[in-house]
């Protein structure tokens, strides 16, 4: 009887373990690269670098609610259109958004490239990035368009719209900020 008992168990917690690290798998949607070469079809320009020191570093603090986890942040620029690839945390890890902003300081485009928390993933559809679209940053960096939630992905979806804020902030100082 103890036999069963202690197998039953041992299933129970390999099935466990499995369980768990399949819910806590990484779930790459597009390759950075990729992102870049959509947006850019006549080829990609070579990155440039926005530093976080000084009242960069600040604002982007105080739009994240901490501070950024690197200490310069590239990009890549053609015709005043920008493209960031930003890191935020959702719940404990990060997730890896690319957002294009035109030369009216418009989100152009939002999209999900890599997710990796293990709720929250319907912030990778249309239906929410889409909202994100035409959208500004107010000289108080909050954003021009009221973004809905999602019930349930709370978390995720505060992220992209720090990544947002973000990557509208920095594309409107960049030229003041690059190095």
């Amino acid at each position: 009887m103890k036999r069963v008992h202690i197998f039953w168990v041992v299933l129970s917690l390999f099935f466990s373990l499995l369980t768990a690290k399949v819910s806590q798998a990484e779930v790459s949607y597009m390759k950075p690269e990729v992102f870049l070469s959509k947006i850019f079809s006549k080829g990609i320009p070579e990155p440039s670098i926005i530093w976080l020191a000084g009242e960069t570093k600040e604002r982007v603090k105080k739009i994240l609610g901490h501070p950024y986890h690197k200490l310069r942040v590239k990009y890549w620029e053609e015709a005043n259109k920008t493209v960031w690839i930003l890191d935020e945390i959702g719940k404990e890890k990060f997730i890896t958004t690319g957002v294009v902003i035109n030369a009216q300081n418009q989100i152009e485009e939002m999209k999900v490239l890599t997710f990796r928390e293990t709720r929250g993933w319907e912030v990778k559809h249309p239906f929410f990035t889409n909202q994100f679209k035409q959208t500004k940053i107010k000289p108080d960096t909050r954003l021009s368009k009221n973004i809905d939630g999602i019930t349930g992905a709370t978390l995720s979806v505060h992220a992209l719209k720090a990544q947002a804020r973000m990557a509208l902030y920095l594309h409107e100082n960049r030229k003041t900020q690059k190095n």
